[in-house]
């Protein structure tokens, strides 16, 4: 008799246990699912959006053409519409004998590691991935640029595998052949429709960051499916587009918008939230573009704000 009790107790032990690991699985599925339907895509242009400068005019000065003289053609070459928005070192590169004659593919990369880049980009993809409680958006950049310098320029900051520019053909000694494919324009809307599509995220869960027309294809694509579009630029073309201007040096400044649209957060949430993070919100001049100055926050202030 008492072995049979024994093995009664056993057996239900058994079951309680398989019936208990059952629930913890399906808990588990069902938090992933909720992950699953916090998933968004971000995409951000690089010249002027990541940094300060436009990195054509950085590889005119590494070969010795004025910075005046670089913007000088390519508003040139703009007005005349030859190529799309964004695209007009690609046309240099490829037509003008002072770059195709002179640039080789290790010049491209020489340029990248010159470009003076905006504040925390590091900080601002991990926060983005995996920093944000119940949600992760996947951060890509995509320029018109050749793909070369951006690497380069984000190298150690935003894996290579999510930056995409333009990209070229080059012969065996690294002089540049052909255009193999253009990020600029129309070219960056199929850039994104490719992303959703292999993430498989909807198009009310795209934001796209940006400052100028090479920007206003993805942007215009973007609200057209309900997703959130941020400039970072007084272009008045881009910000009549734009859901949102956020003006800043720091690259954390992007996660307003994200902060006040996606999470529904109010300013004293978002003002934590930085504190939090080591910074402190010194300005934040509220009209329909936000003008944010950001510092790290004192050791004593940051323990204060997370007691």
């Amino acid at each position: 008799m008492k072995e049979l009790a024994h093995r009664r107790e056993r057996s239900a032990n058994v079951v309680s246990s398989s019936f208990f690991n059952r629930l913890e699985l399906l808990w588990n599925l069902m938090r992933m699912n909720e992950k699953l339907l916090k998933r968004y895509l971000f995409a951000s242009d690089f010249d002027q959006t990541l940094s300060f400068n436009d990195s054509g005019a950085i590889l005119a000065e590494l070969l010795g053409i004025p910075k005046e003289e670089f913007e000088r053609r390519s508003n040139g070459m703009a007005k005349l519409n030859l190529v799309q928005q964004g695209a007009e070192l690609a046309y240099f590169l490829l037509h003008d004998p002072e770059f195709h004659d002179r640039v080789r593919k290790e010049h491209l990369f020489e340029a990248g590691k010159l470009v003076p880049l905006k504040k925390d980009i590091d900080l601002l993809y991990s926060l983005l991935g995996n920093g944000i409680d119940g949600y992760h958006f996947d951060f890509y950049v995509l320029s018109a640029a050749p793909v070369e310098i951006v690497k380069s320029a984000l190298a150690g900051i935003v894996p290579a595998d999510h930056i995409f520019g333009t990209e070229f053909e080059y012969d065996s000694n690294g002089r540049i052949q052909s255009i193999k494919r253009a990020t600029a324009g129309y070219g960056k809307v199929v850039r994104l429709e490719q992303l959703q599509e292999a993430l498989n995220i909807g198009p009310d869960h795209l934001i796209y960051a940006g400052d100028g027309s090479s920007d206003m294809h993805a942007m215009l694509h973007v609200n057209d499916g309900d997703g959130l579009t941020i400039a970072v630029s007084q272009s008045r073309k881009v910000t009549a587009v734009a859901q949102r201007t956020v003006l800043s040096n720091n690259a954390l400044a992007m996660l307003v918008p994200i902060f006040e649209k996606v999470l529904k957060w109010d300013q004293p949430q978002i003002r934590d939230f930085f504190e939090r993070n080591g910074f402190l919100v010194q300005e934040w001049e509220k009209v329909r573009t936000d003008w944010l100055t950001l510092s790290p926050a004192e050791t004593g202030l940051t323990h204060r704000a997370g007691a």
